[in-house]
């Protein structure tokens, strides 16, 4: 068992290290190029200050939201439940929109939380074929370039140490952006489920507001 958890170095001659995997831009537009076969997290770094003072009031009074069903249902259940929290509201109901646009799926599942467990410390991919995530307060989602991984490691659940070839590589979305993953379920031949995990926040006090969505193919509920 220790040989298979064992670190793996970088051959030159492995062409699949090459690829990069990721694409992290302003526009909201270029989240739509997670659909490359090479891509599998698609990133819009973006300002939320205008969002602050109902981001802290929701952070404080803690919240956990969750819907499921269509798209336009949960709109409805959103506009109910965050009434008090208009600028929130027209966010989440707009990056709802925004992931039926791209995933033109039939049915979602929405969670709007605040965080302060460390939910998934392992570097892992999620057994789903898409899902969108935006941590509005506190540190963002970790995750690993291609050639930053060790997927025997991944595969055979060893510890991050292991699956992680450099530490000092090891990237983190921004506070407000909007981040797409790909899981093992993606419908498209030849692409990799991205390799991520939740920051680490429960001994230092911090606490996140995260939104999470998915189609209703996802099967892990972990993030």
């Amino acid at each position: 068992m220790q040989q298979s958890c064992s670190k793996r170095t970088k051959s030159p001659m492995d062409q699949s290290l090459k690829i990069k995997n990721w694409i992290v831009e302003d526009s909201p537009s270029k989240l739509h190029q997670i659909d490359n076969t090479e891509i599998n997290i698609a990133i819009q770094n973006r300002d939320i200050t205008h969002l602050s003072d109902e981001i802290d009031t929701l952070l404080n009074n803690g919240v956990e939201i969750r819907f499921k069903g269509d798209a336009q249902s949960i709109v409805k259940d959103i506009e109910n439940e965050l009434e008090e929290y208009p600028l929130i509201k027209n966010d989440v109901i707009s990056l709802l929109k925004l992931f039926k646009e791209i995933t033109k799926s039939n049915g979602y599942r929405i969670l709007l939380a605040t965080i302060n467990s460390n939910m998934c410390r392992k570097f892992h991919t999620d057994i789903n074929d898409l899902r969108m995530l935006c941590t509005y307060k506190g540190p963002g989602t970790l995750w690993l370039s291609e050639n930053n991984i060790n997927r025997k490691a991944l595969e055979n659940r060893c510890e991050n140490n292991n699956i992680v070839l450099d530490e000092n590589k090891i990237k983190q979305a921004k506070t407000g952006s909007v981040v797409l993953l790909k899981g093992a379920l993606y419908p498209k031949e030849g692409t990799n489920a991205i390799v991520h995990r939740s920051p680490t926040i429960e001994e230092s006090g911090k606490k996140r507001l995260l939104l999470r969505i998915d189609t209703n193919e996802f099967l892990n509920f972990l993030q």
